[in-house]
């Protein structure tokens, strides 16, 4: 882990492994440990760089719009000495990130892949993160996590995996609410519809057939937008799949990204 100083901010970074590049970009749910189940996998093939988003962890804040996190994000390039030779996979928050960052940097890197994200949100929607944000400030992290469970995971997995909860939960309550809160901000208030069109990086959606948060509309709309966009949903996952079905995840991956790990034996429960 690294703590990576730009000319706009701090980004903490875990960066592993040795390859062609692949940038990791967490949800508003989670941090970067999100994507702890399938790292070491990806890191066999690839440098797999999996940052702490700006306002979460150790990273500094930068301010409540996408375009601004997005720009943040890639001043990483140079930094990383990374040749625009990157792939990028942003996941819910982090999957606006990467659209926005494919819009406005997208010559900086190859492949993009969004994991259970869309256009922009509806207005009920926009609503309901902009009362999110006002619940953080007022009450704390506490006062969303048990809300945020259940939008990461569907409710069967909750029950049959408490650790993978209990892990999730301490994850999220440890994020500043103030930060948090500037996130929601930011997502209700971004509208991609009239962007993502211009997205020239060779693109892959996929999406949880059972997620909520995003729901799986989102995602198929995401792709009709997008020149040339594949798009592949996952039975039985919600938001989180990484963190869900790992396995599974990489598999649904790994095609659209040149990598030699594909149909595994499944050991996942």
């Amino acid at each position: 882990m690294a703590s990576i100083k730009l000319s706009e901010g701090t980004l903490d970074v875990v960066d592993t492994g040795a390859g062609k590049p692949l940038l990791l970009l967490h949800s508003l749910l989670a941090d970067r440990s999100i994507f702890d189940r399938v790292v070491p996998a990806l890191a066999r093939e690839r440098r797999v760089i999996v940052p702490d988003l700006p306002g979460f962890g150790n990273s500094s804040s930068a301010g409540a719009t996408i375009e601004g996190i997005a720009d943040r994000i890639a001043l990483l390039f140079d930094a990383l000495d990374l040749r625009n030779t990157a792939d990028v996979l942003g996941n819910g928050f982090g999957g606006f990130v990467a659209s926005t960052l494919a819009v406005r940097h997208g010559a900086r890197f190859d492949r993009l892949v969004l994991a259970d994200t869309g256009v922009g949100f509806p207005d009920p929607g926009k609503q309901a993160f902009y009362a999110m944000a006002e619940q953080v400030r007022k009450n704390g992290m506490e006062s969303v996590v048990d809300v945020a469970m259940k939008r990461l995971f569907p409710e069967d997995f909750i029950a049959a995996h408490p650790d993978v909860v209990a892990e999730r939960r301490a994850a999220l309550v440890k994020t500043n609410p103030e930060f948090f809160a500037e996130a929601c901000q930011a997502l209700a208030a971004l509208d991609l519809s009239g962007r993502v069109g211009t997205i020239s990086n060779p693109t892959l959606v996929v999406v949880g057939e059972l997620d909520v948060a995003t729901p799986p509309v989102m995602s198929r709309d995401l792709a009709a937008a997008i020149p040339s966009a594949k798009l592949v949903e996952m039975p039985n996952c919600g938001h989180a799949p990484m963190a869900q079905a790992p396995e599974s995840f990489i598999d649904a991956i790994s095609g659209f990204l040149g990598l030699k790990q594909q149909s595994r034996p499944k050991t996942e429960a």
